[in-house]
């Protein structure tokens, strides 16, 4: 049987270890206690005498591919990208959502939609703690799951901080270290593919705190980043841009940096490759294969999620949501339309006003130039919100579904091909 000293030794120090926590947690969940995460993020022994060697560590890695015939099977997995019922390009209906998203906020509406409809008491995803800096958490409330909505600086969900190193990795999977201590019964997971591998692997074995996951809805990952200061400072000569003057940060087909002006700036990822973890260059897994809903902004135009159904449950998650809760391309709800046509006429109002004002300005600039500033800074705002309600309507919807789906599996194939090895001992004995 397999220790956790294999482990280290198969996976952590060959730097493919994805710092996602699920054996400490395991471990910590049944009350062996003989693991914890170390200051550097990796897990460790913290009292060795109390491992009884079980193994069940080992099997929960996502590197190790023990139990991949078992989790296949679970989730119905099929090439070239797991099973997949459907694809849909949503948003958000709520304005509070859409603000804060990253892409549409698919994720955090359903998130949402479950928490009020009863359906979880909890979700495990991240919060921000600054720029470079987000946990997990275990959200017990709607506030708690609004408040972290939107991504920076990643492409899982979060960031987490140790010293002066950074990284775009959360390991959300310690999250659920409080699922039974704190008598949770319905969980949401939100996680990276590989997080979302070891859940499922736990599910397949029957182990806590697994058994009070709902669902699981995993992010489209195309790796993770880890840098210093030195590396900020180096991206920020390469993009020709300020950290102090970005809004937001999403990571798709490029490296998009959104900053307070209005403009983007476009990184090609293989310019990120000095950064890039080395764990990540072994896994195979784009679009989180295992989940029962997948999201990402690929293949979506901007302000929209692209949205990959794999499961029964996630069919019914999503087709509830949409009542209430999601757009989807195409169909605008009346609320949406009646909130453009707010907007359209504050914007008209505004307008008329800055005209009259720029007669004023012609007798006395000096008076009048810090009001219609104000009011240009407004228009900008509200002319940038109207764009966000606008329908795409630009391609047919089945045409930009069948794109959409077609960039993902293109995306799912070029992931695979670009790993380097086996990812296990298993696999390599297998071959022999």
């Amino acid at each position: 049987m397999s220790s956790f000293q294999t482990l280290a030794q198969e996976v952590q120090q060959s730097d493919r270890c994805h710092m996602c926590g699920g054996c400490v947690t395991f471990c910590t969940a049944i009350n062996y206690g003989a693991l914890e995460i170390g200051e550097d993020g990796f897990p460790r022994y913290k009292d060795r005498n109390s491992c009884l060697e079980c193994g069940i560590c080992y099997m929960l890695c996502p590197e190790v591919e023990e139990l991949d015939v078992e989790i296949n099977s679970l989730a119905n997995w099929e090439e070239p990208a797991g099973k997949i019922i459907s694809s849909s390009i949503l948003r958000a209906r709520d304005r509070q959502v859409l603000d804060r998203a990253t892409d549409g906020g698919a994720v955090t509406a359903i998130l949402l939609h479950l928490m009020e409809s009863g359906r979880i008491d909890g979700a495990v995803v991240s919060r921000n703690k600054g720029l470079f800096n987000r946990e997990p958490m275990l959200a017990r409330t709607s506030e708690q799951i609004l408040e972290c909505c939107g991504s920076y600086f990643d492409v899982s969900h979060g960031t987490y901080h140790y010293g002066s190193q950074y990284s775009t990795y959360s390991p959300s999977v310690q999250a659920l270290g409080d699922v039974k201590t704190q008598g949770f019964r319905s969980i949401a997971f939100v996680g990276t593919p590989c997080q979302v591998r070891t859940l499922r692997k736990m599910q397949a074995l029957g182990v806590v705190p697994a058994d009070a996951i709902y669902c699981v809805l995993g992010l489209f990952c195309t790796g993770n980043f880890e840098f210093d200061d030195s590396s900020r400072k180096r991206l920020e000569k390469t993009g020709e841009f300020s950290w102090k003057d970005v809004q937001k940060i999403n990571v798709t087909d490029k490296v998009y940096i959104y900053m307070q002006d209005g403009s983007i700036h476009a990184l090609p990822l293989d310019e990120l490759d000095f950064i890039k973890r080395r764990a990540c260059n072994y896994c195979h897994d784009y679009s989180a294969e295992l989940a029962d809903l997948s999201f990402g902004g690929v293949g979506s135009d901007d302000g929209w999620t692209t949205v990959l159904t794999r499961s029964p449950l996630g069919m019914e998650i999503l087709r509830y949501a949409e009542r209430n809760s999601l757009e989807r391309l195409g169909m605008q709800d009346p609320d949406t339309q009646n909130q453009r046509s707010l907007l359209d006429a504050e914007i008209q109002d505004l307008k008329s006003r800055m005209q009259h004002l720029q007669y004023r300005r012609l007798e006395n600039p000096e008076a009048t130039a810090h009001g219609y500033q104000e009011m240009l800074d407004r228009l900008k705002y509200l002319q940038k919100q109207k764009q966000m309600l606008e329908p795409a309507k630009q391609r047919p919807e089945q045409h930009a579904l069948n794109s959409c789906l077609e960039v993902v599996l293109e995306k799912c194939r070029q992931k695979k091909g670009q790993i380097p090895q086996s990812r296990s001992r298993t696999a390599a004995a297998t071959v022999a």
